[in-house]
């Protein structure tokens, strides 16, 4: 039985917690999105670069920036302080080793702030992905490093709270944003097993000068181990969300809980051995099991597809509830003056489009025309800029209010924001994605290539002037939550209620109800994936590739 009094006292301490989380997460994605624009005005012909200086040294060092605030540290840090606080509320308890968490997030800050440093002082300048031969400085490679610890202390605490709340309810099924946030970081564990490994064994060491070479070859295959399974890192989160909040805000039901269900242990078993999919280029690798990558990519297209049945269905439910006719035009009667669901929902059919450009970087044939093409950021932008970022935009103006326990600002301002966001990744992306068709290359400044061709030139301003929309998007974001903590004087209405279930969770067979069985399924089928790779590249690639410096 929960005491009452604790359960407030802790409540307090737990909105502190979630909060800490997204201060951070927000100040990277601010940092994120400046740097942004001035990469998307490059490409529409207006280099700021010089005028930037010393700050940002170069293109490549704004773009350094750009990716690891915004792929690493807003998505990371926005994660684990929203999966803590949605597992708290669900299992209707207390955290139940609060001090371990705030240990976890100062563990987490402080290696943020380790990688920054030469990060910010243009000795990391490396990109996101910090392929080698390119060396940056060690501080960087451990304070990332230690980040990823921290995630592994999260999983840690989320099942401590769910073995607590299951000894408390003996019997019963672990409520579905629980089992759900759980299953994100025990998939995101096991994922990022590989990118530990390249910093402990790899990166670091040769960074400090203790060996005198590396192999980009082994380093690639494990940064991308764990590469791929990070776009379903951030995207989980966002599902949660789609599956469990978003059906009551519509003002329906969710369609099927063990549908959900089976959609995230599927995830859990075919989201990790896809990484040879990013390295069809790449030699080294036999043919025969990047086609075995790419057919498990296709595979993971399936909880997808789930996903997008159990969403939509959940969705059309709360439209014809609230009047909705007609096989299509119920999707008008939802309610689009909530800007926490607007932008979920634009969310949703940004992400459409993504799921389909990720077909086709998953086949063989197709990814060789577009893989070094602003294709793949076209469709990186749609992933986690669109389907990601705009979904945790669209879960703050819910969340802030609830923990800060002030109203939100200005409605008109939130839809205002997540409608221009949509818009401007619309733009964006499908002018990326265009110019990718023609040959342009991404990882380059477009801005002073002397191969700039012809059929370029119409379509790079809307580069431009789709990240200039976006810029604009973001700062009425931050205004409309600076205004809300700062100005707000109204008390917040806000109750976080998990949606219902059409089919509930005691019609889910037994087997899903417990996880061991599915992690150990997930770590055969990893072992069968990538063994025999990983074997003979351990055994007979030389660690003999010099650093060099590029910028």
């Amino acid at each position: 039985m929960v005491n009452p009094e604790t359960t407030k006292t802790d409540s307090f301490a737990e909105n502190r917690l979630t909060g800490a989380y997204l201060i951070v997460s927000m100040i990277a994605l601010l940092g994120g999105v400046v740097t942004g624009l001035f990469q998307a005005l490059n490409y529409g012909g207006h280099d700021f670069y010089p005028a930037l200086q010393p700050v940002i040294r170069s293109y490549y060092h704004g773009l350094s920036i750009h990716g690891v605030l915004n792929v690493l540290v807003w998505t990371t840090f926005f994660i684990c302080g929203f999966l803590w606080f949605i597992t708290a509320r669900a299992l209707d308890a207390p955290p139940v080793r609060l001090a371990f968490g705030w240990f976890t997030f100062w563990f987490m800050t402080g290696g943020l702030i380790l990688a920054a440093i030469p990060l910010v002082l243009n000795e990391a300048t490396v990109l996101f992905t910090f392929y080698p031969p390119m060396k940056a400085h060690w501080a960087f490679y451990i304070g990332l490093t230690l980040v990823v610890i921290g995630t592994w202390l999260v999983t840690v605490h989320l099942a401590l709270c769910v073995r607590e709340w299951k000894r408390r309810n003996p019997g019963s099924r672990t409520p579905l944003p629980a089992f759900m946030s759980l299953i994100t970081f025990v998939m995101w564990t096991i994922a990022s097993l590989g990118i530990a490994a390249e910093m402990i064994f790899m990166m670091i060491p040769w960074s400090l000068g203790l060996v005198q070479g590396t192999n980009p070859l082994m380093a690639r295959t494990l940064f991308w181990f764990t590469g791929h399974p990070i776009v379903y890192f951030w995207l989980l989160p966002a599902y949660v969300s789609w599956y469990t909040i978003v059906p009551k805000q519509a003002g329906g039901r969710l369609f099927s809980d063990p549908m959900a269900r089976a959609s995230f242990l599927l995830f859990l078993m075919l989201s990790i051995p896809v990484g040879f999919h990013h390295q069809f280029t790449d030699p080294g690798i036999q043919e025969g099991w990047k086609f075995f990558h790419a057919f498990l990519t296709f595979g993971v297209f399936f909880p997808s597809l789930l996903t997008f049945f159990n969403v939509v269905a959940s969705l059309e439910s709360g439209a014809r509830a609230r009047g909705g006719k007609g096989y299509l035009a119920w999707f008008l009667r939802l309610p689009w003056g909530d800007p926490s669901l607007a932008a979920q929902v634009l969310s949703m059919l940004i992400f459409v489009f993504g799921g389909i450009g990720g077909l086709i970087n998953a086949s063989v044939s197709m990814n060789l025309l577009v893989h070094n093409t602003a294709w793949v950021v076209g469709h990186f932008h749609l992933t986690v800029g669109g389907a990601v970022t705009l979904s945790f935009m669209g879960i703050t103006y819910w969340l802030v209010p609830m923990i800060s326990g002030r109203r939100l600002w200005s409605r008109g301002l939130a839809l205002a924001q997540a409608w221009l966001w949509f818009g401007g990744m619309i733009i964006f992306s499908n002018a990326l994605h265009r110019l990718g068709m023609m040959g342009m290359p991404r990882r380059t400044m477009i801005g002073a290539v002397p191969y700039m061709q012809p059929e370029w030139k119409p379509v790079l301003p809307l580069v431009g002037i789709g990240g200039t929309i976006l810029f604009i998007s973001a700062l009425l974001y931050f205004l409309n939550l600076a205004l809300t903590i700062w100005l707000s004087r109204a008390p917040s209405t806000e109750k976080l209620e998990f949606a219902e279930s059409l089919s509930g969770p005691e019609d889910a067979p037994a087997i899903m109800a417990r996880l061991t069985p599915w992690v150990a399924a997930t770590v055969v089928l990893i072992a069968l994936a990538y063994g025999p790779t990983l074997l003979r590249l351990a055994t007979t690639t030389p660690f003999n590739i010099q650093a060099f410096r590029v910028w």
